[in-house]
């Protein structure tokens, strides 16, 4: 693929060093987490001989995409480099040129794409546009980091709705919250920053009007270097909420039923969605540009998202207490284990004493 006929160690040897340039491209990727909605958060490095002359990523919808910012950065050091690109290069005119263009005219000699890109638009042709052009294009390195960060765009460009993340913190027992109580205290201290970083990271942020009543939470970012709000969203059928609730701020998200009145929220600069589904109220989400929504709580949202099997990212914090009565995070019947959800691409991780737990209940859309 990447060095046909060349001796098993050479090939071995060319897909490490990719691999170590396409991480870094992945690491620039990353800060664009949760801004670039509805495009997808691209990175891209210019590379020439063991040098890194150009970097760049995607900042926000309508400017420059990373390939533009990293062959400004390298400029005429660009001709005869390789770049590497964590997806497919778009070959199109949308808000701005196609990076294709940008990408052949500054005489690269190389291209690396982690991932093709599922949009109908481009989906292949970016890459036989180089490839056309004389330019060496390889497909494939670090697919799997690059579509996981990727996953809100993949997921609005090909089902029209956001990449949803259940998260929730439990006692050993199984249990969110003392009765009467609310969850905040679950978890130590390290779960709730990595918390902060994925409402940096996810495009919204979510909670029923039960969490909100109770809590009063903020559903801000703190704590986080360079940190943005994601957008609020409450989810509340009956128009329950509190309008003095903290959570609601211009820009915040009522999903409530459709024939429910909600003037006043409205009046407040509260965009209102009116949905009869849940898969109705993520259609009209992702019609919002929203590609990824966290969902924090409670019990019944949580459970009705699953049930519905709407839920995708699933992150749990574990902590090591017994609370025995108390609520549990899913109020949807018993199931037989033969009927259990099994999450894939499981991973665990130790933050102070609790243990992270995450993993998938989706594929995530590809082409």
């Amino acid at each position: 693929m990447y060095t046909e006929n060349a001796p098993p160690g050479r090939v071995a040897a060319a897909l490490s060093i990719d691999e170590r340039w396409m991480t870094l491209a992945l690491d620039l990727a990353a800060r664009g987490l949760g801004r670039t909605a509805p495009n997808p958060p691209v990175g891209c490095v210019i590379v020439r001989g063991h040098e890194v002359v150009g970097r760049g990523f995607h900042p926000r919808a309508g400017e420059p995409h990373a390939e533009v910012f990293a062959l400004r950065e390298a400029g005429a050091h660009a001709r005869g480099a390789t770049a590497y690109v964590t997806l497919e290069p778009c070959s199109h005119h949308g808000r701005t040129p196609p990076c294709t263009d940008a990408l052949i005219a500054s005489g690269v000699r190389r291209v690396v794409v982690s991932a093709l890109d599922p949009n109908p638009r481009v989906a292949g042709r970016g890459v036989q546009v180089l490839r056309d052009a004389g330019i060496d294009v390889s497909v494939g390195i670090s697919e799997a980091g690059a579509t996981r960060q990727q996953a809100g765009f993949r997921s609005l460009i090909v089902r029209g709705r956001p990449w949803v993340v259940a998260k929730y913190a439990m006692t050993l027992d199984g249990k969110v919250a003392a009765v009467g109580e609310g969850n905040g205290s679950v978890s130590g201290a390290a779960a709730r920053e990595r918390t902060m970083v994925w409402r940096n990271e996810l495009d919204a942020v979510a909670v029923g009007s039960g969490t909100l009543n109770m809590d009063d939470p903020a559903l801000t970012t703190r704590g986080v270097p360079g940190g943005r709000d994601a957008c609020a969203v409450v989810f509340d059928r009956q128009t329950r909420s509190n309008p003095q609730a903290r959570a609601w701020r211009r820009g915040s998200v009522l999903v409530t039923a459709p024939d429910a009145a909600a003037s006043a929220f409205e009046a407040a600069g509260v965009t209102v969605v009116r949905a009869a589904t849940p898969l109705d109220a993520l259609m009209q989400l992702g019609g919002l540009d929203i590609s990824s929504v966290l969902l924090e709580g409670g019990p019944t949202l949580l459970s009705a998202f699953l049930d519905a099997g709407l839920v995708d990212d699933v992150r749990v914090f574990i902590a090591p207490k017994l609370l025995g009565g108390g609520l549990s995070p899913l109020t949807s019947p018993a199931r037989r284990m033969h009927d259990a959800q099994a999450l894939r691409d499981v991973s665990v991780e130790t933050l102070g004493a609790d243990v992270l737990v995450t993993g998938l209940l989706s594929d995530i859309p590809r082409l």
